[in-house]
């Protein structure tokens, strides 16, 4: 089988790590192909296909006929859909059922999903037997565009989102923009939600294509990817300016949890941007032209704006958030369109931030 046109292709290359490599794969019909792809990189093996009960009647048998045709022998492994599935019961059923199955360290693991399945996956594949290779195989925007690229991986705790994670990077990402086309308006949206996210950190050219019309797929993807890659080859364990991705996360996790994840992540990530964008504007850190512009493009693609929760109830959620360090705590804060810049606060600070970013 032919594998050309070549795909658009995002390398990511960790100079603190010469060995680690990996390409993000991005184009319309790469499912079928995955087998092929990942025979020039690892030798036939044993795979654990990690999907969820939504994507495993979509995809899991294209991807599976596809590595077993390529010699690969795959075991499937379904979890039910929703955040709910990042939890540590799932994490030690899925353990087991990997040393059931026999696995060692030189099989793999495959998720196959959007951004749970991607953080499970990643996160037991990164402590079983110490780490073994993992791909990514992105089923949502937001996964492509943020979840699947990185090598941030983890489960939730009751105390909070992502609170027992792990960095393990992918082998390979692949993302296959036909999964787009089987996605609920809302969970585009949810994608969309990142997407701005990345505008409004440092990239114009990206705000301006989502402010002038509907951007193509492949190349939006591909802006958002290498924003990303370019901030996690500098900091790839997050102690400096990758933390510029949290924009809208530390209230936007806060959120989600208060609403016991009935509000999605991109919707909360929306509602933190608002909150923090408009903070900021009651600091005079930026001006009000930033607030309507990020406010215009959310509205644009069906996000919300205006969150339910109060201060007290976002603050006590915000305060064990992962990126707090001591009694400090690091935001990222628009000062403008596309020039986000991390601010160090002590952690009381953080309820005065919530507090003017919530009252208009």
């Amino acid at each position: 089988m032919s594998l050309s046109p070549a795909p658009v292709t995002v390398s990511v290359s960790l100079p603190c790590r010469p060995t680690v490599k990996y390409d993000i794969l991005i184009q319309a019909g790469l499912l079928s192909t995955v087998g092929e792809r990942l025979s020039s990189l690892h030798k036939p093996c044993r795979i654990l296909l990690l999907t969820d009960d939504v994507v495993e009647a979509l995809y899991a048998d294209t991807v599976t006929a596809s590595l077993s045709n390529a010699g690969f022998s795959v075991v499937r492994h379904v979890i039910p859909h929703g955040e709910a599935s990042k939890s540590g019961e799932n994490l030690l059923t899925l353990l087991e059922k990997m040393a059931t199955e026999q696995l060692t360290r030189s099989d793999l693991l495959v998720s196959l999903g959007g951004g749970v399945v991607g953080d499970l996956g990643g996160f037991t594949a990164a402590i079983y037997q110490r780490g073994i290779p993992f791909i990514q195989i992105p089923t949502t925007l937001l996964a492509m565009v943020d979840a699947s690229v990185g090598g941030k991986t983890a489960i939730d705790l009751k105390a909070g989102k992502n609170l027992c994670d792990a960095f393990h990077q992918p082998l390979l990402v692949i993302c296959d923009t036909n999964c787009l086309n089987t996605l609920p308006p809302e969970i585009f949206s949810d994608g969309m939600a990142e997407v701005i996210k990345y505008a409004m950190i440092r990239d114009s050219v990206l705000f301006d294509l989502l402010k002038n019309g509907s951007p193509n797929m492949e190349n939006m993807i591909r802006l958002c990817v290498e924003d990303k890659r370019t901030l996690v080859e500098e900091d790839e364990t997050d102690k400096g300016v990758r933390q510029l991705l949290n924009l809208g996360h530390t209230v936007g996790h806060a959120i989600e949890v208060c609403s016991n994840f009935t509000i999605s992540h991109g919707s909360a990530v929306a509602m933190g941007m608002v909150i923090i964008t408009r903070a900021a504007v009651k600091s005079d850190i930026c001006n009000g032209d930033t607030l309507a512009a990020l406010l215009d493009l959310l509205n644009k693609y069906n996000l919300p704006t205006e969150c339910p929760f109060t201060v007290e109830q976002l603050f006590a959620v915000a305060v064990s958030d992962k990126k707090r360090a001591g009694g400090f705590i690091t935001l990222a804060v628009p000062y403008d369109v596309a020039d986000t810049r991390l601010v160090t606060v002590p952690i009381d600070a953080l309820e005065n931030y919530i507090r003017a970013g919530l009252s208009e």
